[in-house]
């Protein structure tokens, strides 16, 4: 499995803010009620970030060897999936609010309620949050490389423990 890029991210976060601002124009030309999420998704969003971060904290227990017990290799790369998910699902959202925000200001002096412009850039936060927790963890599930001069580390390896530089905690042989 391929480590996630930044600049991918950066990429479909410009890329969604553009269609979310078409999309804000467009529902604002025609009357239509703006495109964005209700306040009771941002609970979704933080339960979602909140099992990433909890599920990437015991891969980084094991990794860093405070287990005893080995790690599940399913559950590493459920939990590989799960970051490179949330990232992804956080860089959508963020970009679709951005956009949104971005036509928000454009209205400001127009508009007496700004529940929108808020509601909008918390959703960005909080996609930018799921962003975040994504990458961090997707960072746990990568086994540091080993000491090339002095052999393998003293603690000894673990049984399907990877053994290249920068490898994910599952290999999957």
């Amino acid at each position: 499995m391929k480590a996630m890029r930044p600049i991918l991210l950066a990429i479909i976060t410009v890329v969604l803010a553009i269609v979310g601002w078409l999309a804000s124009v467009l529902t604002t030309r025609y009357s239509m009620a703006t495109p964005v999420l209700p306040p009771s998704a941002l609970v979704t969003m933080g339960v979602i970030a909140a099992l990433t971060l909890i599920m990437g904290i015991r891969v980084l227990r094991w990794r860093n060897g405070k287990k005893k017990t080995m790690l599940n290799p399913i559950l590493a790369a459920r939990t590989l999936l799960l970051a490179q998910a949330c990232a992804y699902a956080g860089t959508v959202l963020l970009g679709w609010h951005v956009g949104i925000v971005l036509e928000q200001l454009r209205l400001w002096n127009l508009r007496s309620d700004q529940g929108i412009f808020w509601l909008a850039l918390i959703m960005g936060g909080g996609g930018l949050v799921m962003t975040i927790v994504g990458l961090v963890v997707e960072r746990f599930c990568r086994i540091p490389p080993e000491d090339l001069e002095g052999g393998p580390e003293v603690r000894g390896t673990r049984h399907g423990e990877a053994k290249g530089e920068g490898e994910y905690a599952y290999r999957g042989d």
